[in-house]
């Protein structure tokens, strides 16, 4: 039986980890009946610096049986150790300081390289949308949404489809400049979508099966055509035209 690995913070400072607690479930026979992690669950690991918020999850995350708790822990570095031990599927990463964050998103997938990161966050602003994205994160959850937003997010992430939280679809985002994408050729759509999402003009290439020389031109042209002078005013018409639901 795999057990759940939580840190104990005085273990910590020896660098040492200490099995806590076997996964639980509760149910109207016994409250505390000992049950094996199923080998399809999705393995999660949480991030926050937070107990409660970290217990809360658990709680949120026992009733569903496809989903499982491996290990929760506080600190950003902390979370690097643990995603060796724990080898997660998921990792759900709290963004408290998003420059440290997006630092650890590169630290716990070159750790644990199986691992998919889902950023969970109140910081909205699309600066740290896109630096997370071009961190590697395969999702990003506002904090302010319901929780179901987050299971979707993670059952998302651990089938390798990046799943964005509706509300960074909202106004601020969609008010962005620029004709809507009706406008452009379907395969200028394509390569702007595709490089929203973070795939290189050789990828893009690939995907659609055209020259990388063809690619650098329908990018042009459609960055052109709808006013887009980078990469993030690029992810912000994404967002803003609904292209990174769930890509």
């Amino acid at each position: 039986m795999r057990r759940a690995l939580r840190y104990d913070h005085d273990a910590r400072e020896r660098g040492e980890l200490r099995h806590m607690e076997i996964v639980r479930h509760k149910s109207a026979m016994t409250s505390h009946a000992e049950v094996p992690i199923a080998a399809h669950a999705i393995r999660i690991l949480l991030v926050d610096e937070y107990r409660s918020l970290r217990e809360g999850l658990r709680a949120l995350f026992s009733d569903l049986p496809d989903l499982c708790i491996v290990g929760d822990v506080g600190t950003l570095s902390d979370a690097v150790i643990a995603a060796r031990q724990c080898a997660p599927d998921v990792v759900v990463l709290d963004l408290s300081t998003p420059a440290n964050g997006l630092f650890a998103v590169r630290d716990i997938t070159h750790a644990c390289p199986g691992a998919a990161v889902v950023i969970f966050t109140r910081h909205r602003e699309p600066v740290y949308v896109e630096q997370a994205l071009n961190a590697g994160a395969g999702g990003y959850v506002l904090k302010q949404s319901s929780s179901q937003e987050l299971v979707r997010a993670v059952r998302a992430a651990a089938c390798g489809t990046r799943h964005l939280d509706p509300g960074l679809l909202e106004p601020e985002y969609a008010e962005y400049g620029g004709p809507k994408p009706g406008s452009l050729t379907r395969r200028e759509r394509d390569v702007l979508h595709l490089g929203a999402i973070g795939r290189s003009n050789k990828e893009i290439a690939v995907a659609l099966g055209i020259a990388v020389k063809t690619v650098e031109v329908h990018k042009s042209n459609g960055m052109r055509k709808s006013g887009l002078r980078d990469r993030g005013d690029l992810l912000r018409y994404a967002m803003g035209n609904g292209w990174l639901r769930d890509i």
